[in-house]
């Protein structure tokens, strides 16, 4: 038996090193320039200790083995201490800090900004990343600046490409510091275009544009998904089918990555070869069509990433000295880390560096290990995902804490028509440009695996569990790490160590911890689903940094508020079982409170709306309309009768001048007509301290049984209001993690002064009252993560 291969770890232990170092420096550059001089003086103080030949060898070579990655280590922290002053420059200090709009100029960092299809779609703007390039600064030179930012609400006429410069004024809100973003922008005025990207990159996206122009006359879920599995673009995939594709573990698929560029790479090398080209010419030649993929797909963290590896293969290559996997993907990882500390802190960064381990470390010996009982190919098979998906999944868990049991089936399924829906679709894309009618037929013979993806995603993200619940946060992560790790050594991958008696032990153990999880996690989840009250009236949906509360009264439902993303609202519309919605209350026109209206356009019998602020406002309106509702404008003093519900609106004043924002947010107060034990409720929208002054002292508020608190609990609050209404329940929707200091500590001491029990989207998820049943009265509280006492 051929023992196997050692693992070279020379240069990935440094890389592991660096990247842990990056993680925790960009948190906190100030502490980047002390911890490189203590890791240099370190390595110095190793390298005396080399010197000294008198030391016991073994200590030797544990000193010499250290010192690369102590070397790393300072190199990284290096390279966040030169970095970090560029991203908070003097000149956007006031503005970082909340100091007024400053006048800009932005540079798109992504391909493809254009208001997504559908009706009501584009409202509210589009979010892209983008640069700030300089500060305009009046009556003086502007000023030259790099900081990476976030654009929310960006409205655009027509797809822009990367590298189109914007100007316009803009309000930042600073981020933290690890964030890759340094703050988030809201436009203050248009955001006009001043220049157009450079020629290269809008030569492009132009062909990108014409892909999907292309692919728009073929129908069904194979033409929305070839985009995305030959050039990354996945604009085109409906939320559905990309709920579908994550829930399968097939999503990889449509992250261009280190398939794709091996693909390229490989046909390039492969033409040189059959043209007998110079080593040197088809190396040159490769890195040439490599440059040019990376542009096409646009520069991404797993394709920078994969574009790297790529280059540093190849220069090997051209060397003479063919280059090992792990060195290569530790040179990779470190020189990435080191132009961009803070990509270290990137989900698709950390996904991308996993698997393309996991496929150096793990897939052979897993592959070698099913061979045993399975034939060679179908071994391999299994062995590429199912490797990748060990290695990837503690970190998944950090954004969803499940495992998808059918990951491994769906990816097998998948793989052979990946390659093929990859490599026939980019030459259908570089195909369209120039001769149509051959594009078109290549497209349509990609559309056919591109198609059998999307029904394995399906259909597997659809059979009986699918999904395992796991323990969410970095402990779940920290478990599924451990128990994969005690897995992987106890069938001996990658190497067998220790004893098979010690292997047999550590797999009983492991399995056992395995199903106490399970069961656990698996029962507490069950147990809340079936422990979720059928009878509830009032609902508030867990959908981020926004609102969402729905009220059921004798089988009518109003929605008051609908968050930022369509998608996480159709989710909980879905999990409570909600098709039609009677009553919309759009309580004014921000992204957090009106974004996921598209996700209920269709669905709405009637809609009442406060005052709008712009053409992209009317849209929205426009497109209720068109899907069937009756939309109001409403102020002060609307009455109507929701169920067993009389509803009102106090707020905003019924006369001409009102201001649309949260100010004029509309105020919905709902008690019972013919019911005795209908829970009132009072929905303040957005209102800041000043107008909830205003409103108390326009008409005497009744206490009520809920209250929606205003503006995800900020501390811009008449704290009197809510002792005055004493609410045994305050609800709060708030993202988790959210950088605007929300809710406010101030607030929560109030309410827990009124006494009222605070339900948070971002603590307790989706959140249910009901009716306390039996002769009780008062409401039953019930939310998916538990947690929830009793009202006070």
């Amino acid at each position: 038996m051929t023992p196997p291969r050692a693992i070279d770890g020379r240069l990935a232990l440094p890389a592991l090193a660096g990247w842990l170092a990056a993680l925790a420096l960009v948190g906190a550059p100030e502490a980047a320039a002390p911890v490189g001089l203590g890791a240099l003086a370190l390595a110095g103080l190793a390298v005396g200790v080399l010197r000294h030949r008198s030391r016991a060898a073994r200590t030797i070579a544990v000193v010499a083995a250290g010192i690369p990655s102590v070397v790393a280590i300072a190199v990284i922290a290096a390279a966040v201490a030169l970095a970090a002053p560029a991203r908070t420059p003097p000149v956007l200090a006031s503005a970082l800090d909340g100091g007024g709009s400053v006048a800009a100029v932005l540079e798109l960092e992504q391909s493809g900004v254009a208001p997504p299809p559908g009706p009501g779609s584009g409202w509210g703007g589009v979010s892209a990343d983008a640069l700030i390039v300089s500060v305009v600064l009046d009556d003086a030179p502007s000023i030259a600046v790099r900081v990476p930012v976030r654009v929310l609400g960006l409205e655009v006429g027509e797809r822009l490409a990367l590298g189109t410069r914007l100007e316009g004024r803009v309000r930042l809100i600073a981020l933290e510091a690890g964030d890759d973003r340094v703050a988030l922008v809201r436009p203050v005025t248009a955001l006009e275009p001043v220049a157009a990207a450079p020629p290269l990159v809008a030569g492009a996206d132009a062909l990108r544009a014409g892909f999907l122009a292309l692919m728009s006359a073929f129908a069904g879920d194979g033409a929305a998904l070839l985009p995305g599995l030959a050039i990354g673009d996945t604009t085109a995939v409906s939320d559905d089918l990309d709920a579908a594709m994550k829930a399968s573990a097939l999503s990889h698929l449509t992250a261009v990555s280190g398939a794709n560029c091996a693909i390229v790479v490989g046909l390039v090398l492969g033409i040189g070869a059959l043209a007998r080209w110079p080593r040197p010419v088809r190396v040159g030649a490769a890195l040439l069509a490599l440059g040019g993929f990376v542009v096409l797909v646009t520069p991404e963290p797993s394709v920078v990433r994969a574009a790297v590896m790529a280059a540093v293969v190849l220069l090997a290559l051209v060397s003479g000295r063919p280059a090992r996997g792990l060195p290569v993907l530790g040179i990779a990882v470190l020189g990435i880390i080191v132009l961009d500390p803070w990509i270290a802190r990137e989900y698709g960064f950390a996904l991308s560096v996993l698997a393309t381990a996991a496929l150096l470390v793990l897939a052979g010996p897993l592959a070698a290990l099913l061979a045993r009982v399975l034939p060679a190919w179908l071994a391999l098979a299994i062995a590429v995902p199912l490797s990748a998906q060990l290695a990837c999944q503690p970190v998944l868990i950090l954004l969803a804490p499940e495992v998808p049991l059918s990951g491994v089936i769906a990816n097998v399924l998948a793989a052979p028509a990946a390659p093929v829906a990859t490599i026939v679709g980019m030459i259908a894309c570089l195909l369209a440009p120039v001769i149509p009618p051959l594009a078109m037929l290549v497209a349509g013979l990609a559309w056919l695996p591109a198609a059998w993806i999307a029904g394995v995603a399906r259909v597997t993200s659809q059979l009986p569990g699918a999904l395992l619940p796991w323990p969410e946060g970095l402990a779940g992560a920290l478990l599924l790490a451990g128990l994969t790790v005690a897995g992987l050594l106890a069938a001996g991958v990658p190497a067998r160590l220790g004893t098979a008696r010690l292997r047999r032990r550590l797999a009983l153990v492991t399995a056992a911890v395995l199903v106490v999880v399970m069961g656990a996690t698996a029962g507490t989840a069950a147990l809340r689903t079936l422990g979720r009250p059928g009878d509830w009236v009032i609902a508030q949906c867990d959908i981020g940094q926004g609102d969402a509360v729905l009220v059921r009264s004798a089988g009518a439902v109003a929605l008051i508020d609908t968050g930022a993303e369509p998608e996480r609202l159709s989710a909980c519309l879905d999990t409570l079982g909600v098709g039609r919605i009677d009553l919309l209350v759009l309580t004014h026109f921000d992204l957090d409170h009106a974004g996921g209206t598209p996700a209920v356009i269709g669905r709405v019998d009637r809609a009442l709306i406060g005052p709008t602020d712009g053409p992209l406002d009317e849209h929205l309106v426009d497109a209720l309309v068109a899907g069937g509702a009756e939309v109001e404008t409403v102020a002060a003093g609307a009455r109507g009768q929701l169920g067993d519900h009389r509803w009102r609106v106090l707020w905003p004043p019924a006369h001409r001048g009102v201001e649309p924002g949260n100010d004029a947010s509309i105020v919905l107060e709902l008690r019972g007509a013919t019911c005795g034990d209908c829970p009132s409720m009072l929905a303040l929208g957005d209102l800041g301290a000043d107008a909830q002054r205003m409103l108390a002292a326009a008409q005497p508020l009744a206490p009520v049984d809920v209250v929606k608190v205003s503006h995800h609990g900020s501390p811009d609050q008449h704290e009197p209001l809510y002792t005055d209404l004493g609410a045994p329940v305050a609800l709060i929707g708030v993202g988790a993690d959210n950088t605007y200091g929300h809710p406010a500590p101030a607030l929560l001491e109030v309410l827990a002064g009124a006494g009222s029990t605070v339900l948070r989207s971002d603590v307790h998820g989706l959140v249910l009252l009901a009716p306390a049943g039996g002769s009780e009265a008062g409401l039953r509280l019930w939310s998916e993560r538990g947690g929830v006492g009793p009202p006070r």
